[in-house]
């Protein structure tokens, strides 16, 4: 319960989570600051706070109890073998690119487990990580900055571009530098994103120093580039955007100083399980350079394709 509230760092959420009661989390939290002889959190009508010493306290158990979670699950895991249901989901076709090559070497090797595949959005992947809608999440591996998650092993890197209108001034500019972001409005993407994710993609200043100004809020990828088709502002991309969302409204112009955007896959650190890390090591086979799989492929695994 602790680890889940300084998570969350709200009662409502955290009892949720957990099936209880608001008033049992806040009863069980008070009567552990009872035994400590100190206050673990700070609470307002408006934020749930960490003190400095439930930080403390908080990354002393971290390791403990994402240990013995781990022990439990390697013994559950050991006991089924690699069989049962996995849940993966990815955000972007790209990933969705990588995650079918990792499902094909994984059917291979272990032909008794049921891959369930769900596509997510920009606004609630992480999310559904989370909250164990999905085990493993393939996306640009700094979506791993929430507390509680790992990132895997890089499977892509690829150069950034930038998404503006046809009818833009830099369409037709051979490459540009980020510091153009100084210059133009930039799509935002979700709000509750990582911080580390929100820096890369959405930045508030240039590398120069100078502010970028905010444009409209999208919800998806494709909400995000008809804004840029409007000439709402402009969106920095990955390399494959060009291949994998070509519009006629659209140029994609290559950003020649920006650091490449890293894709792979995400989980719980606390699901760590045999299965999932047997869908890991799958994933690590060369992806982009073999041929695209098809039903037919003769070590296909079974699979659920879950929309949404």
């Amino acid at each position: 319960m602790l680890l889940v509230l300084a998570d969350e760092l709200h009662f409502g959420r955290t009892a949720k989570r957990l099936r209880l009661t608001t008033g049992r989390v806040s009863q069980t939290i008070k009567k552990l600051e009872r035994t400590v002889g100190v206050p673990l959190f700070e609470r307002t009508s408006r934020h749930v706070r960490l003190t400095p010493l439930g930080r403390q306290l908080i990354d002393q158990l971290r390791p403990h109890v994402n240990g013995i979670q781990d022990a439990v699950q390697r013994a559950i895991d050991a006991g089924r073998g690699v069989g049962g249901v996995l849940r993966v989901g990815f955000v972007g076709a790209i990933a969705g690119q990588l995650l079918l090559r990792a499902v094909g070497a994984f059917g291979s090797r272990h032909p008794d487990c049921v891959v369930h595949i769900l596509e997510t959005q920009w606004n609630d992947a992480v999310a559904r990580l989370v909250d164990g809608d999905v085990d493993i999440l393939f996306a640009d591996i700094l979506a791993a900055g929430h507390p509680g998650l790992t990132a895997g092993p890089v499977l892509l890197s690829e150069p950034r571009m930038l998404a503006v209108s046809v009818d833009h001034a830099l369409a037709g500019m051979e490459s540009v530098s980020v510091a153009v972001l100084a210059e133009h409005p930039l799509i935002q993407g979700p709000a509750d994103a990582p911080s580390q994710y929100q820096a890369d993609r959405f930045p508030r200043r240039t590398p120069d120093d100078r502010p970028v100004r905010q444009g409209p809020r999208a919800g998806s990828f494709g909400e995000a580039l008809t804004l840029v088709a409007a000439g709402r502002g402009v969106l920095p991309v990955g390399e494959h955007a060009a291949r994998f969302y070509p519009r006629p409204d659209t140029a994609y112009v290559p950003v020649h100083d920006a650091p490449p955007i890293r894709w792979g896959p995400i989980w719980r650190t606390t699901n760590a399980g045999e299965r999932v890390r047997a869908f890991v090591q799958a994933a690590e086979q060369p992806a982009l350079d073999r041929p695209a799989l098809t039903p037919a492929d003769s070590d296909a695994p079974r699979l659920a394709v879950t929309g949404g």
